[in-house]
């Protein structure tokens, strides 16, 4: 374990390393002191209002459907109570496309806000189990102490609360995370019921529940470095203008401590004792390292925008609070730009912005119209497998018929099949004539052709489908007939 100074990395090699990895390949685990200020009561208040949202969601109905449903097994998916269907898929994809356009252009603008205000990563660990953490432990250099400490009752008390509590809530959190993949009636059920009746579905969720557990109680911050593939997507999205956490290096250089500004001022040591030019002039920096103590991925902002800073915000709380000490004007570790900074300049809008844009606009309409063209019914009719032509009396023919019909709608709904082209006959063998909501029908019937209307080995049958005196779609069909 490496104090904050031994790992902090200096500005010729901070690219080449990782704090959390010493010179021989081994961890450093981070003890990030616990943050204050503004920015973190903002963070509190949006991490307050994601929790609820996240815990009471699967509970949330609109119109008598789940707020959120991801049901990859069953193929059922319901996204702000409508139900998307096998036969949506489109649709999902062009929605998956419009979101990740929309999350690359919210990055090319304001760099990686997501990750430290609303990812579930760092909702999760910084919001829920690190403050049970300092909770039980304490602030960072209590942990650290702990840590140092041999194994009394005290350390072991401690460690032993802090893990299973950890466990207790990575348990609820797949709890949930189930809820939201089959449904708040299906899991009700599933918690409610003998575990001897789910004993595979039980051994599964202790499984799920103790990654939860290892990632939030082991790995950390080694997620977002290694696992989360937005930090990587983020060197490729990012530019001179993208507004990131940034440390004002123009305000800030050249760094020295108060003791050492002090020896200079009553003359005890010279510029060049401290390794300045003569000619040198302080920054507001006095290099207190309090922005890398509080960052909870171990890195030094001040060594400029790096891959594992997830603009948490809390070097900024730390500056802020030193520079009100000091006299100093807040914002010498902000939301900026490197433009902005180095250049004066404060410039949003630029070709990418336009270009990726211009792209989620166009995926944003072609997603618009499609949900407009969406129908309320949707039916598929096949020809009964493994059936051939019946020759009936009259030289007339016959074909049978599968049909499913789905409801998207939240209405019971009535139900009528015709036959506009060729003329012919539908014979009901069990036909459908009303759909529950948000389900699927299925019936069977048979048609019957004159040979006359019969174009050869296959013929189209075209069939209207209305639904309270008004026309729904149109289905097309193929119908089986002699080959001559």
């Amino acid at each position: 374990m490496a104090s904050v100074e031994e790992r902090r990395i200096t500005k010729d090699k901070y690219r080449d390393h990782l704090a959390t990895v010493n010179e021989k390949g081994g961890r450093n685990w981070i003890y990030p002191k616990k943050p204050t200020g503004r920015y973190y009561t903002a963070r509190n208040i949006v991490a307050f209002l994601l929790l609820v949202f996240f815990f009471s969601g699967p509970f949330i109905e609109i119109n008598g459907q789940p707020l959120l449903m991801i049901n990859i097994l069953d193929r059922e998916f319901v996204i702000f109570g409508v139900r998307f269907w096998p036969q949506d898929l489109h649709l999902l994809v062009f929605g998956m496309l419009t979101f990740i356009i929309a999350v690359v252009l919210f990055t090319v603008v304001f760099g990686r806000l997501f990750c430290g205000w609303a990812c579930p990563q760092t909702i999760f660990m910084e919001m829920v189990f690190r403050r049970i953490e300092y909770w039980i432990e304490g602030d960072a250099s209590d942990q650290i102490r702990l840590k140092k400490a041999p194994w009394n009752a005290e350390k072991i008390l401690k460690k032993t609360s802090k893990h299973a509590i950890f466990y207790g809530m990575a348990f609820l959190i797949s709890n949930l995370f189930l809820a939201y993949v089959i449904g708040k009636d299906d899991w009700f059920k599933l918690i409610t019921d003998p575990p001897s009746q789910h004993l595979a579905g039980l051994s599964a969720m202790i499984v799920f529940s103790g990654v939860f557990y290892g990632v939030f109680a082991f790995m950390r911050e080694q997620v977002c470095h290694f696992v989360c593939p937005y930090g990587r997507m983020q060197s490729v999205m990012l530019d001179n203008n993208s507004i990131n956490v940034m440390y004002d290096y123009v305000r800030g250089e050249n760094r020295a401590r108060v003791g050492d500004r002090k020896k200079i001022e009553t003359g005890k040591a010279t510029l060049a004792d401290l390794g300045f030019d003569e000619n040198a002039s302080f920054g507001d920096c006095i290099d207190c390292y309090q922005c890398v103590k509080v960052c909870p991925m171990g890195i030094d902002i001040r060594n400029g925008t790096q891959l594992e800073c997830v603009h948490c915000t809390a070097c900024i709380d730390a500056c802020d609070h030193i520079m009100d000490k000091i006299d100093k004007p807040r914002g010498l570790i902000r939301y900026s730009s490197e433009n902005a900074i180095r250049k004066k300049e404060r410039k949003v809008i630029n070709p990418r912005v336009i270009g990726y844009s211009s792209v989620l606009l166009v995926l944003l309409t072609t997603f618009i119209v499609l949900m407009s063209l969406r129908t309320d019914l949707e039916s598929t009719i096949l020809r009964e497998p493994g059936t051939l032509y019946q020759e009936l009396p009259g030289n007339r023919f016959s074909n049978i018929y599968d049909i499913k019909v789905i409801n998207k709608t939240f209405d019971t709904v009535d139900y009528n099949l015709a036959l506009i082209s060729p003329p012919g006959e539908i014979v009901s063998l069990g036909m459908i004539t009303g759909i529950e909501s948000q389900s699927i029908a299925e019936g069977r019937f048979m048609v019957q052709l004159s040979d006359s209307v019969l174009t050869g080995l296959q013929t189209e049958l075209t069939f209207q489908v209305t639904s309270n005196n008004k026309i729904i779609e149109t289905v097309k069909t193929g119908f089986l007939g002699p080959a001559n």
